[in-house]
């Protein structure tokens, strides 16, 4: 697929959002969906796929030699914003976001398009592959390529290579108990998003907003092995609860979280007040219900819908032990600690 050079342009050529079902969420499906659909596939047992499915990890590593392997991933989804430029640059940033959580530095990235040929002009295209690849060059990584079809609702996404040294990895299955926890990112992406949509955002919120989903994740993960991390999940349509009982599972632990630690964007708090939602909230805390232990009525209905609500483009959820967390936040600006991890217990999730 070759991106086509025409003027550059900031530009808002139409409202995006309006094409898509759902704002205010990536749209995937949810965990139990997931699962339920890996459920009947046989076991892979090649001694390369050092990180498959079975940990529910961000990436699939494979390893190529002693020192070096293949991380790899793909994500997409409706537009989340009406700018184009801005589209594709969140979408980039959240797709190469899965290889930062797994320890990797991106490669290559492949664009995968699904667009709208009779009802948007194609200068909308040129803006959503124009934005992303601006921010795969941010990353120091290269698109060569992709694939488009089209579709009646736009969507955009990237599949990612990147590479990573296989004795240095940051996978779900590594946290222990006695660790901390450590968000590296406001939640109340898909809560705000949404209102946008609705056109309820002041100026300084959008900005906000728009900041947070572009913002790549490559210092916050780079930071989390210089400091000997081996544990991080980033935090996207699962929602914070998602994701962080997917560590649980996978590393035999329970989580806790302290929720009035818990960053938020400006007025995420707010519009949830407000019963600002997705349906991808409400999948999440399906899948959660029974995994967490919501801490009797110190946790209000409020806070639930920010800790299921679906982020795109979300922080790292990352696993350190004690004595680095310090130089770990002084590394990483707006990382903050959320809570610790605890031996085994009868909840993937313990909240206080």
């Amino acid at each position: 697929m070759d991106i086509m050079n025409t003027s550059d342009t900031r530009e808002e050529l139409v409202h995006l959002t309006a094409f898509a079902r759902c704002a205010g969420c990536a749209s995937k499906m949810g965990p139990g969906d997931l699962s339920q659909a890996l459920a009947p596939l046989p076991h892979q047992n090649d001694p390369r796929l050092l990180v498959g499915s079975d940990t529910f990890d961000d990436a699939g590593v494979f390893r190529l030699s002693d020192d070096l392997a293949l991380v790899q991933t793909v994500d997409f989804f409706a537009p989340i914003v009406d700018d184009p430029y801005e589209f594709g640059q969140i979408a980039a940033a959240n797709a190469l976001s899965d290889v930062y959580a797994m320890g990797g530095e991106p490669l290559t990235a492949l664009c995968i398009v699904g667009f709208p040929t009779g009802s948007l002009p194609i200068e909308v295209l040129t803006a959503i592959l124009r934005g992303a690849q601006d921010k795969v060059h941010e990353a120091g990584a290269v698109v060569v390529g992709g694939h488009t079809v089209v579709d009646e609702e736009p969507k955009f996404g990237l599949a990612v290579t990147g590479r990573a040294n296989p004795h240095r990895l940051l996978t779900n299955a590594n946290a222990r108990p006695g660790d901390v926890l450590v968000l590296t990112k406001a939640i109340g992406t898909g809560i705000l998003a949404t209102a946008g949509k609705r056109g309820s955002l002041d100026s300084d919120t959008e900005h906000a907003l728009r900041n947070s989903m572009c913002r790549l994740n490559a210092a916050a993960a780079r930071a989390a092995l210089e400091v000997g991390a081996r544990c991080a999940t980033d935090v996207t349509g699962f929602g914070l609860l998602g994701h962080a009982s997917h560590i649980a599972r996978a590393s035999d632990v329970t989580i806790q979280f302290t929720v009035s630690q818990i960053p938020l964007l400006p007025r995420a708090r707010e519009f949830a007040s407000d019963g600002v939602g997705t349906a991808g909230a409400k999948r999440n805390e399906e899948f959660v219900a029974g995994r967490v232990d919501w801490g009797g009525g110190a946790v209000t209905n409020v806070d639930r819908a920010l800790l299921v609500d679906p982020q795109t483009s979300g922080g790292l959820l990352v696993t350190l032990r004690r004595d680095v967390v310090a130089d770990y936040l002084s590394r990483v600006d707006g990382a903050t600690e959320i809570g610790t991890v605890r031996p085994r217990g009868p909840f993937d999730i313990v909240l206080t």
